[in-house]
């Protein structure tokens, strides 16, 4: 990513756009159905939502099993075990406040690559949202804890003897969609969404624009309709927002 493109910068810009108002504006930049990531990579949990900046982290299948452990100590530790054996990629370092960590699984099988341990790890180290193509574990608690991952599907086990983490901040595949470090990502109830980092600034004007003529149309209907207000109909704040920016 060129140096003089610092996303991490633009994230306020990004605070009230929702997914499908920066898919509009990317359409009318000419970027069709670039960044669209599959629609099975979800939100593991409704009202989720989120900008942040690509770390990306690449995967691929283990092609080796994890050998019979000696006793429970063994068991417990197996993955520092694994990692000591087979080696790991060091990325958290990588992390800092507005990240968002990509990671693509080479198409592993069931391995919770991504449970509530380490992943609410990344977030206290400063990442806003998780997103993997693979499986996710331990979402009951992902869940209570509210921890932003977005992932293909709920899954049982755990990593060694699965799958490897074998190079990170290089340009990935993610549920179809090339995501390199320094692009937007960002979710919400519709999905994944990332941003190339060439158009990051110009997509922010059209998006903040759509948002605007929608929440103004909804407001005249809620008021029409005599339905409470909400935030999603606040056009004053979010106008005020922007002006200030």
């Amino acid at each position: 990513m060129p140096e003089t493109v610092n996303t991490y910068a633009l994230l306020p810009h990004y605070k009230y756009l929702r997914v499908v108002d920066v898919a509009d504006a990317m359409d009318g930049l000419g970027y069709f159905d670039i960044g669209l990531i599959d629609p099975e990579v979800r939100p593991l949990w409704q009202g989720m939502r989120w900008w942040g900046v690509a770390v990306t982290l690449r995967c691929v299948p283990a092609n080796r099993p994890m050998w019979k452990l000696d006793n429970t100590e063994d068991i417990v530790n197996a993955h520092g075990i694994w990692f000591k054996e087979v080696g790991n990629v060091s990325y958290s370092d990588q992390i800092k406040e507005g990240s968002v960590i990509v990671t693509a699984t080479g198409g592993s099988g069931e391995v919770g690559f991504w449970g509530s341990n380490n992943a609410l790890g990344m977030v206290a180290r400063g990442a806003v949202g998780i997103v993997t193509d693979g499986y996710a574990r331990d979402t009951y608690e992902l869940d209570l804890q509210k921890t932003p991952i977005c992932c293909r599907k709920r899954g049982r086990t755990i990593i060694p003897g699965r799958i490897m983490a074998i190079e990170a901040q290089v340009p990935v595949g993610c549920g179809g969609v090339q995501v390199r470090p320094g692009d937007i990502v960002g979710c919400d109830d519709d999905g994944v969404l990332v941003v190339p980092h060439e158009i990051a600034q110009a997509v922010i004007e059209p998006a903040v624009q759509i948002l605007l003529h929608d929440m103004r149309g909804r407001r005249g209907l809620y008021e029409r309709l005599g339905m409470a207000m909400d935030e999603t109909v606040d056009v004053k704040t979010v106008e005020a927002y922007y002006q200030q920016l």
